[in-house]
């Protein structure tokens, strides 16, 4: 599971390389289910490597 974990996180790395996204764009981008989506976004943010931004109800993405 954590090299699944790893791997998922590698693919929103590589999404997020084009510039920030909003959360519901990344998952539609990765087609990931919501539990491997916050997984990945979580081994990502443990790591310091996401800037989240929160706009009202929106949450974007970005790398550091």
């Amino acid at each position: 599971m954590i090299e699944k974990i790893g791997n998922n996180a590698g693919a929103v790395w590589n999404a997020l390389n084009n510039g920030e996204m909003e959360i519901k764009d990344l998952k539609k981008n990765v087609k990931f289910t919501d539990k491997e989506l916050w997984a990945a976004i979580g081994w990502l943010a443990r790591e310091d490597k996401l800037t989240i931004k929160e706009q009202g109800k929106e949450v974007f993405l970005s790398l550091k």
